[in-house]
């Protein structure tokens, strides 16, 4: 497979992007297409979710992250999913979970006819991969071989001891605030696709990978998650990067060498290679 050259982004491992548009409900999505210079032939093809808060955020910023999957071994389809509050839960999954449906029924125009397909994202792009993952379930497909989650917003109550150190929970932090904007209304934290860590049911579900860092204060989201997902006997890979990183801030740094997001790149290589088809 080969990606139009222009416009084109080079970096030291030579991933390339395009824009692209993605049809989704009610019409379609700008997006980016990013693809490694050398694809191998059963390369996967992940739809991948920026963060932001659910608030904030854009397809550039969501670049690094974008890039890092990539230069692991995959194609992936970054999407421009709708803001809250303009746009509350669900619609931002929705929009997701209908560009998912038409990346897995074209995946040949991507990728290969029977690429593996997967979801990532970081922060509350992570929520909206967990949640699509728990849809595919639910809908009988799109059949997923695998769902990545960097340091992924999974529980609104934001009383986890890794947010309290970090000072964040109450009225006037990012992610309260985001999760206000998403949800609109307290009650609709209940719902499993709004807050996947709630969720009653975790059996059934993609393998998993989650990815989070010692001063991440998602960290503790992601490893609970991690252990209700064992529990469900779904296959999991948790990783804690040592600290200092500036986690969640290091999501918005190109994967340079020895960099915390080059290292997260490994994890998805290795989980790649897991989760791959025989």
């Amino acid at each position: 497979m080969s990606v139009s050259p222009l416009p084109q982004l080079r970096t030291r491992r030579a991933v390339f992007w395009r824009q692209e548009t993605i049809a989704a409900a009610q019409g379609s999505l700008a997006a980016r297409l990013y693809a490694p210079a050398e694809i191998e032939p059963e390369a996967g093809l992940v739809l991948h979710l920026h963060g932001g808060s659910f608030s904030s955020g854009s397809l550039a910023e969501g670049e690094a992250v974008a890039t890092a999957l990539a230069e692991a071994g995959a194609i992936v389809m970054s999407i421009d999913y709708p803001l809250a509050p303009g746009h509350r839960f669900p619609e931002a999954l929705e929009a997701a979970y209908a560009a998912l449906q038409t990346l897995a029924k074209g995946r040949a125009r991507w990728a290969s006819k029977h690429a593996p397909i997967y979801v990532a994202g970081e922060e509350a792009g992570g929520n909206l991969a967990a949640a699509l993952a728990l849809m595919a379930r639910d809908r009988r497909g799109p059949e997923l071989a695998g769902q990545i989650l960097f340091s992924p917003m999974l529980d609104a109550c934001l009383g986890t001891y890794s947010l309290r150190t970090a000072e964040a929970g109450p009225v006037g932090c990012r992610w309260a605030d985001g999760w206000a904007d998403y949800l609109g209304t307290p009650d609709k934290a209940a719902h499993p696709y709004a807050a996947p860590l709630n969720a009653s049911r975790l059996t059934g579900l993609a393998p998993a990978l989650l990815i989070s860092s010692q001063d991440d204060p998602l960290r503790d989201e992601a490893a609970h998650y991690a252990a209700r997902l064992q529990e469900a006997g779904v296959t999991v890979r948790h990783h804690v990067q040592t600290g200092p990183t500036q986690w969640p801030d290091a999501y918005a740094g190109a994967p340079e060498e020895g960099s915390c997001l080059c290292l997260a790149c490994n994890h998805v290589t290795e989980f790649y290679a897991l989760t791959a088809p025989p």
